[in-house]
């Protein structure tokens, strides 16, 4: 008979045996019952919240903040715990990006932790004899994994945080070993890929694979083996990961399976800190994501593109604010795929890509009354020399921290690291595996985002700030592919132009277009009669199943807003 427990999250109590103190001295202040959670979807709250995929998740960076911590201590914690309770996209085997704000001194950081080709990475490594693509090998088992920057994006976030990490990895090492009642959503989940995990895995028993048969609501998943790797990263940090124990068994499994990564390729990674991207928008200012990631400037030419029609006359969703949207989207993506890559690499031209003249040049062709078809737009004139998730968070002080952290796919490689417990990413699928080939996402690229060995792939997360005369107004993201942030970019037009409330923003219908295929791809919900009138200008349009699960919080009044997604398990809490 399963017994219940309570996780008194004071980051201090673990025992050397490992097992739960009868009487904690002291606490958090928040109990957190893994085996008993319920789904918050919005909240309004004084000192600070954090919104996430998963309520334990959120719940361990609130307990964080109320011991003391700051938003960075939450954002770390609640990655951790991601790691444990979304093993579908939380992750240590992955990689992302943050975009944040440190109240105390007014600054913006951005930190790429995005993950890199190994040494032994080269162009060509995915197309068979004949020149042709072999898109399983990029997107499935060992040789799709990227070598891993999660752990060193940790790190490199901890400076700006107020408590240890021995503290902050605590619960994620209690979540792990102890085990966690699994949802509805993630048991299915585990339940949809039990088959390539069985295909893709060298050893026969894995913590995701039910010996039983298929996992169900009210299951419990314990991580045994993930937990004996974060306790080597609490007591040895970064190294615990990229070197040692966990980086010998992390070259077994590339050694059994066929993959690429080398102990080098571990010792050697670094996560960066780059400069936040920053436009205006209405009067607002948007803080996002630099290459190696397009989102942010993908955010910046849309919201820039679109800046001078008047977006709320037109009305939301209407077939003209649509339309509007969608055709500048289309010739953001096919800039993406000419122009932006790993600015280590490849010289991205930044500036140009979102001055006004450019931009002005590019919508001069946009008919209000017909489609352009993609085959008829290029990317511009400029000489040269869907599984993620997003946190967004903020305390009362106004610090606000944004990260979209990935596997890639649903569970990444499908493939976990043997004896070591977490999942590797399939990221090598990002780039450009041969020119004009579509990766999992129709996403198109060429020389800028071509495989080299220590190279980032391009990436789309979107992590965003949006400043309101200089102070704090809101944090937010999502998960998606390329429609991040072609999602991010409706929530904040719904927001600015259409006044919605942020519940209200990230919950409405989303469409997308991206170039390549030429489809306006939408969700259920729009008017048939709108959705006609595009017909008839000239839109190719597909019904498909949610569009990301975006994470808001916005201030307000000297309050901390905070709304999670309808379209999963998303979930907020706050003090």
């Amino acid at each position: 008979m399963k017994t219940k427990f309570l996780i008194l999250f004071s980051i201090g109590l673990y025992y050397a045996n490992n097992i739960y103190a009868q009487n904690p001295i002291v606490g958090a202040g928040l109990e957190v019952d893994p085996y008993h959670y319920e789904i918050t979807r919005t909240g309004t709250y004084e000192n600070g919240t954090v919104a996430c995929a998963h309520p334990l998740a959120s719940q361990v960076g609130v307990a964080v903040m109320k011991r003391g911590g700051n938003a960075f201590d939450a954002a770390i914690a609640t990655q951790l715990a991601l790691a444990v309770v979304y093993p579908g996209a939380g992750n240590i085997g992955g990689g992302g990006f943050m975009t944040a704000r440190i109240a105390s001194s007014s600054s913006n950081i951005m930190l790429d932790f995005r993950e890199k080709a190994p040494s032994h990475a080269s162009r060509d490594m995915y197309l068979d004899k004949d020149g042709n693509a072999v898109l399983e090998k990029s997107q499935n088992g060992h040789l799709s994994a990227g070598v891993p920057g999660t752990v060193a994006g940790l790190f490199k976030t901890l400076p700006y945080a107020k408590l240890s990490f021995k503290e902050l990895i605590e619960p994620a090492i209690i979540l792990a070993e102890k085990g966690f009642v699994l949802s509805e959503k993630e048991a299915n989940g585990l339940n949809s890929d039990r088959a390539n995990f069985i295909k893709y895995n060298t050893l026969k028993k894995i913590a995701f694979v039910k010996d039983t048969g298929i996992w169900h609501a009210g299951d419990t998943l314990v991580q045994p083996e993930l937990a004996e790797t974060l306790k080597r990263i609490q007591k040895d940090g970064a190294k615990g990961f990229y070197e040692g124990k966990t980086a010998n068994y992390i070259l077994e499994e590339m050694k059994r399976g066929g993959g690429i990564i080398t102990l080098d390729d571990l010792k050697n990674y670094e996560a960066k800190e780059r400069i936040p991207l920053s436009f205006q928008y209405r009067g607002y200012e948007v803080i996002s994501t630099p290459p190696p990631s397009s989102g942010g400037l993908i955010l910046a030419q849309v919201l820039r593109m679109i800046e001078p029609f008047p977006v709320a006359d037109m009305g939301f969703h209407s077939t003209l604010s649509i339309h509007l949207i969608a055709e500048a989207e289309r010739r953001s993506f096919a800039d993406r795929a000419k122009f932006m890559g790993d600015p280590d690499f490849w010289k991205v031209p930044d500036s140009a890509l979102i001055s006004t003249k450019y931009l002005m040049q590019r919508m001069s062709d946009f008919n209000p009354d017909s489609a352009t078809p993609s085959k008829l737009i290029d990317a511009g004139n400029i000489p040269v020399s869907e599984q993620t998730t997003h946190i967004s968070i903020a305390d009362k002080q106004g610090n606000m921290v944004a990260i979209t952290t990935t596997l890639n796919n649903h569970f990444g490689s499908k493939t976990v690291a043997g004896h070591a417990g977490f999942i590797l990413n399939d990221e090598m699928d990002d780039f450009s595996v041969k020119p004009g080939v579509p990766n999992m996402y129709g996403a198109i690229g060429g020389e800028a985002n071509a495989i080299a060995p220590n190279k980032r792939m391009l990436s789309a997360m979107s992590p965003t700030l949006v400043l309101k005369n200089g102070n704090p107004f809101l944090v937010v993201g999502t998960p998606g592919g390329t429609t991040i942030p072609t999602s991010v970019i409706q929530s904040i037009v719904n927001v600015i132009d259409y006044k919605m409330s942020i519940e209200k923003a990230i919950a409405e219908p989303k469409f997308h277009l991206q170039w390549s295929p030429d489809i306006l791809y939408v969700e259920k919900g729009f008017d048939t009669r709108i959705l006609d009138s595009l017909r008839k200008m000239g839109y190719t349009i597909q019904e498909r199943g949610g569009i990301g699960r975006t994470e808001i919080v916005e201030f307000k009044n000297g309050k901390l807003l905070s709304a999670s997604d309808p379209r999963g398990d998303d979930s907020v809490a706050g003090y």
